[in-house]
Order: C-alpha cells, then structure tokens, then sequence
C-alpha cells in the first residue's frame, strides 16, 4: 500500500488539527474524553499540542529520548486552544521541512523525519475523533488518510521495536491465525494479518480469513484505533470474533 507523500501529511495535519480545534470549542473544558476516560478535554488539547511541539523540536535537533509521556499543557483559557493548536502544527510541519533528514530515536532507531510527521498526523487524526465524539459532533476523515492510519498503526504495532518497549504485544503473536480487514471503498486494498509463532504479519491485500471485518475505511480506522467498538461501528464481522476481541482487547497500549 502507498504510503503517503509528503505533501498529503502536511496537509491532513493542518485539516485534522483544525477540525479537534472547532471540536474542542464547545463543550467544558473539563468535560471527561470517554474515549480517553483518565483525560479531560483541556488534557487532549494539551496532549496534541504539545505532541506537535515535541515533534518540531526533534526535527530541528535530529534526535529525541524515548517520550512514555508527553506533558498536557494547554492555555489556561481555552478561547486560546485553537490558535495554539494551529500554531503547533505549523511548526512543526516547518521544522520537518527545513530539516527533512533523518531523526535518531532510541529504540526505533534512524528514521526519516517524514515518518514523524506521519506519526504526528494521525496521532491528531484519532484524537479529533476523541474531540467530536466529546462534542457530539460528526467525525469525518478522507479515506486515504484513514487507510493510512490503520496501516501505520499496524506496522507500529508488529515492528520488532514495537514489543521491546512495549512487552505485552507479544501477545499478538498466534499460530497461523488471520484477520482481514475489507474497507468498502475500492481504492482501499484491505489488510490480512497472519498471527505467526515470532510476530504479527501484515500483508496489503483481502482474502478469506478466519475473521473477516468489513465496512467503509472510517469505520474500520475507528474500530481499530479502539474508539469505537465493531458493533457501534457500520461493520460487518464474519467468522472467529474472538480473533477481534482479543487484537482490540492486546493492542490497548
């Protein structure tokens, strides 16, 4: 599956930091994320904010430690939330671009700053989600930016590095066991994941499995990103549902 070009990041980056920006301007600040139940909506503001901060400066110093945590701060009056949102992203899509080399990290090692940027999309993307669902509001995100977001969060959750830091996805691992992910739109190739002895393996194409889920790609992004479970979502699951149950109840980290 393509990954997509630079360009498109930036691009859905501004796009998704603007819809959380409008999603978070209604309700109270301190209204409970139910997505996020330990986050308030001032903590997910600050959350992506900061993200975005963090991401510009380690663009700019081509290194960074492992972050298990970033701070939430956001402005005290959340009137200010939205430029500063905005401001964030900005940054850290000009730091990106004036410094497009690689970024050094711990544990994953020499990377281009481009997949950071990637990363910083849809981290935004699924935390809008958060903000409309608090608000109330609809959701949408194009389908080639939620096709992308599933495949970059499970290439992150099968990479090697993925289960030195984070042990418990080890628990991904199976014995030949399949899940299939069919989005209904055709620009959209699907996913099979083989659940072998040594890691979870992706592959980009749809075939018979032994779970089969299927449905537009926002769905299948929102069930997978565990905001929304398959029987809240406009899917269809076939075959060994607790194949699914039990990927969405390991993959919570």
């Amino acid at each position: 599956m393509d990954v997509l070009d630079i360009t498109r990041i930036a691009e859905g980056l501004r796009e998704h930091t603007a819809g959380l920006a409008d999603a978070a301007s209604g309700p109270d600040p301190d209204t409970i994320v139910p997505t996020c139940p330990e986050w308030t909506l001032r903590d997910l503001v600050g959350h992506v904010g900061q993200a975005h901060r963090w991401a510009a400066a380690m663009f700019r110093t081509g290194g960074t430690d492992v972050a298990v945590e970033l701070p939430r701060d956001a402005p005290a009056d959340p009137s200010g939330w939205g430029a500063w949102l905005r401001e964030g992203a900005a940054e850290a899509i000009a730091a990106q671009a004036a410094n497009p080399g690689p970024v050094a990290h711990p544990v994953m090692g020499d990377a281009p700053s481009a997949m950071w940027l990637r990363r910083m999309l849809h981290d935004t993307s699924v935390h809008h989600a958060d903000a409309a669902i608090t608000a109330g509001t609809p959701f949408t995100i194009a389908p080639d930016l939620a096709a992308d977001e599933i495949t970059e969060t499970l290439g992150l959750l099968t990479a090697p590095a993925a289960a030195r830091l984070k042990p418990e996805l080890a628990e991904l691992r199976g014995t030949g066991e399949t899940l299939c992910l069919r989005a209904d739109e055709p620009s959209v190739p699907g996913w099979l994941i083989t659940r072998t002895p040594d890691a979870a393996v992706v592959e980009y194409e749809t075939r018979d499995a032994d779970m089969t889920i299927a449905g537009p790609v926002r769905d299948l992004m929102l069930v997978f990103a565990r905001r929304v479970t398959p029987d809240d979502a406009a899917v269809k699951v076939t075959g060994d549902r607790a194949l699914l149950d039990h990927w969405l109840a390991h993959t919570a980290v």
